[in-house]
């Protein structure tokens, strides 16, 4: 019963089970943390939050550093209005441009400045040097391959079931 008297109901598939709940539990709390720990660390280190770390990664990596802004969403898992408010505020900033497409006027488009691709650059070996501390360095060697892989499942089902489009760059592995 719940507090006000009346029966919770139960999820269509019952309660998580024992390892279920463990499992969840604690990716929750690595992923909490671990959030917390790299917007920390790029603050310090860079001036710049994870987030615009996430787009400018997206970005660096894209077809002459530009993208669509739902491509971007997509792609970094964020819908299109928390993409379009925060790259107004990095554009303000110098990181990225904003405006409409050459190819597709109706379409707005993020695109790398190299002022934005140097910060990247910049916050990048203090980023993957944290990650490789706290994420890898707890983990045994002989499970980073097994790990890699679940999350890639995870990832797929998630791509799969969820409501955001699959990113540009996702290709499912052949069953």
């Amino acid at each position: 019963m719940s507090r006000n008297g009346k029966t919770a109901p139960v999820p269509a598939g019952g309660w998580l089970d024992g390892d279920q709940q463990r499992a969840w539990l604690a990716y929750i709390r690595v992923q909490l943390r671990l959030a917390y720990e790299m917007n920390r660390q790029l603050l310090t280190d860079s001036g710049m939050s994870l987030p615009d770390y996430d787009v400018l990664t997206a970005l660096s990596v894209a077809d002459r550093g530009r993208m669509p802004i739902t491509v971007l969403a997509a792609q970094i898992g964020w819908e299109r209005s928390r993409v379009s408010h925060h790259v107004r505020r990095m554009s303000a900033r110098g990181l990225v441009t904003c405006g409409l497409s050459a190819a597709d006027r109706r379409v707005t488009e993020v695109a790398l400045t190299g002022r934005g691709r140097q910060a990247q650059a910049d916050a990048a070996p203090g980023h993957v040097d944290l990650v490789r501390r706290l994420f890898f360095g707890g983990l045994p060697e002989g499970l980073v391959g097994q790990l890699g892989e679940a999350l890639e499942s995870v990832y797929t089902n998630i791509i799969k079931q969820g409501s955001l489009p699959p990113p540009v760059d996702w290709h499912p592995a052949e069953d």
